[in-house]
């Protein structure tokens, strides 16, 4: 019988996306293996996850997708931007899940000898097919530890993050940190989604393995603090294996062609001096007020810096974003020889291996992250929702390879409440591009984009923690 590793990602594109380059590193490393991965698409990602599928389908990738059976969710009663009520749905549609999996498991197990289940899902399922079950965590090993220990800071204290401002959470593996910036999900103890992830940090360490996607000398304090049991109440933790860092193709998130937003945004890469251009893009649910995006394009103006940015609708809009209604009047005029504006979407990978990029300001989601420190950009850190302000901080005052944003308070004349200035924009720009302090993030940028390269090789730290977890699936 052919020996198989089941993927099982959670039903989002970036989900998929990082299981499908771990499903191509364990195939890399051992072609006698064959991958089949479960996919389970919500109507938030189906389209992006779907089309991904059908591209990589025409590639000579040997991986083979199995669907399980569609799910008919309530449609979300907010928008489906809110980290809240996808987290919400997607609790219910892992509980329906549940069941298909388990058949999905028994039709392949008729076929195959599945050595391993490993799965970005959180429920673990029941032990009767005798498959061990490993959980593969595509985000950064700090918030894995802040997961681990939430259930003990739940027992600490009655009451919800938010309530505890000013109060500083001592979380083993990572500097002590204020209660605010805890992952949003998390801010709220009488929120459903906060006791998702409750139930989710416990879960994790009744698994065979945690895989995570970093590496040892990105995140060295959170990684041997979780390994050694610091982060759960008994202690007791199964084998941790950072394997990081895994990025996605920038072919297959382009879907396999050189769309005509890759070919504009790198032929004007390609006539940019070294180093010389600043990258801001978001992420895919990324979006801000008219009036932020207004303030964004102002200090771009003024630093003065050349600029690749990624612009999407406004929160609320569906429609495709009109740049000159959007943007300062006169906006493109004025910086058509230093600046490109792009509707929507860019190569993030491609622009952020490019020779004439020389920093980037990120929403701090962590396949951003890894891609930046991949290729050695450093960062302005702008995080907005989900775990980002909990990276930011990581990204600022553990690895120290980005320069915080400031938001603005109501206090200050002329602001609102949570808006970036444009004199913060133009300053933290200016900053990261020509001033001494993103100098040296840069070469210590440049320095951990060789680290990075180093832990694959071999007797490297994540080559030898992916060699670990091969054997512990003791393949015959």
């Amino acid at each position: 019988m052919k020996e198989t590793i089941v993927l099982y990602p959670a039903a989002a594109f970036h989900h998929m996306a990082s299981m499908v380059e771990l499903g191509k590193l364990i195939m890399q490393h051992h072609p006698n293996l064959s991958i089949t991965i479960l996919v389970a698409t919500m109507p938030f990602d189906a389209s992006a996850t779907s089309s991904y599928i059908n591209h990589l389908s025409k590639t000579d990738l040997p991986i083979s997708f199995y669907s399980l059976p569609s799910i008919h969710l309530p449609p979300p009663q907010q928008d489906s931007h809110d980290t809240k009520s996808r987290v919400a749905s997607a609790s219910e549609f892992i509980h329906l899940n549940a069941p298909h999996v388990l058949d999905a498991l028994r039709t392949i197990s008729l076929s195959s000898s599945v050595q391993a289940l490993i799965t970005s899902v959180v429920h673990l399922y029941d032990d009767s097919l005798h498959i061990p079950t490993y959980y593969y965590y595509s985000s950064c090993a700090s918030t894995l530890a802040i997961l681990l220990f939430l259930p003990t800071l739940h027992n600490q204290t009655a009451k919800s993050f938010k309530d505890l401002d000013g109060t500083l959470l001592h979380i083993p593996g990572l500097s002590p940190i204020r209660a605010s910036y805890m992952p949003q999900p998390l801010l709220q103890r009488d929120d459903p989604t906060y006791h998702f992830f409750l139930n989710f940090g416990s879960c994790l360490p009744k698994s065979k393995g945690i895989i995570v996607n970093t590496f040892d000398s990105l995140e060295p304090h959170a990684i041997k603090s979780i390994a050694d049991g610091a982060c759960v109440p008994n202690g007791l933790m199964p084998p941790v294996y950072p394997i990081g860092p895994l990025i996605t193709d920038a072919k297959d998130r382009a879907g396999g062609t050189l769309c005509d937003a890759s070919s504009e945004c790198l032929a004007w890469l390609d006539v940019q001096p070294s180093r010389s251009v600043v990258f801001l893009c978001f992420g895919s649910r990324g979006t801000f007020s008219e009036a932020q995006l207004e303030k964004i394009a102002c200090g771009l103006e003024r630093s003065n810096q050349r600029f690749l940015w990624v612009v999407k609708s406004p929160l609320g809009s569906t429609t495709e974003p009109n740049l000159e209604v959007l943007l300062p009047k006169g906006f493109a005029q004025r910086t058509k020889e230093r600046g490109l504006v792009v509707k929507s979407w860019a190569p993030q990978n491609a622009i952020l291996s490019h020779e004439s990029v020389g920093g980037f300001v990120t929403h701090c989601g962590w396949n951003s992250v890894l891609e930046a420190v991949s290729y050695g950009v450093p960062m302005v850190a702008w995080p907005l929702y989900a775990e980002q302000h909990t990276n930011a901080v990581v990204l600022v005052e553990e690895m120290k390879l980005a320069i915080p944003i400031g938001m603005a308070t109501s206090s200050e004349e002329g602001e609102k409440e949570g808006l970036v200035s444009s004199e913060e924009v133009e300053t933290r720009v200016r900053q990261l591009m020509e001033l001494e302090e993103g100098k040296v993030l840069r070469k210590r940028s440049l320095e951990m984009r060789t680290i990075a390269r180093a832990a694959w090789t071999g007797g490297g730290t994540s080559f030898t923690a992916f060699s670990k977890l091969v054997a512990s699936w003791k393949l015959g």
